[in-house]
């Protein structure tokens, strides 16, 4: 899916694995990447990359997956208790990267980072014209595509 992005928005994405990325980026390997703030700079990616542009074109968060067989097989009170965990653990991960992109965007830019934000109508609308979104609403069906909108607002 999000190589597919980016090649609707007619750029060239390359898939390296995370602990090759900072040398790809310091030998120009590749000439950018996409991950949010905490990623940047905890990964120091500072130091091989001078600018950072919020275009809000994707969010991604954990997953937590197992196999249904076994999960079902499990006492109902235990598949409860690691529910209710999974979720707390959940809502404290993502109050914490909210805390930290509230306070990582200066912290990056004292070291040299400089930002700017996309034009967000620009890209969906090269995203539709590039049927990126049709390409998905296929892919996905009507009921995940409508649950989508339902937070992103209408796409494509």
């Amino acid at each position: 899916m999000w190589t597919s992005l980016f090649k609707a928005l007619c750029t060239a994405p390359a898939s390296i694995n995370f602990a090759e990325l900072y040398s790809a980026r310091q030998t120009r390997i590749v000439e950018g990447q996409e991950n949010p703030l905490s990623i940047i700079h905890f990964g120091k990616l500072y130091e091989v990359q001078k600018y950072r542009c919020f275009s809000d074109h994707m969010w991604d968060g954990f997953w937590f997956v197992g196999n249904q067989k076994r999960w079902e097989a499990l006492p109902e009170d235990l598949r409860e208790i690691v529910s209710r965990n999974v979720d707390i653990a959940a809502t404290e991960q993502r109050a914490e990267i909210e805390r930290l992109n509230g306070t990582l965007q200066g912290e990056l830019e004292a070291k040299g980072m400089v930002f700017n934000n996309a034009d967000k109508a620009a890209f969906r609308t090269a995203l539709v014209e590039a049927k990126y979104y049709a390409e998905w609403r296929d892919k996905f069906g009507p009921q995940a595509w409508s649950t989508l909108q339902k937070y992103s607002g209408a796409l494509g």
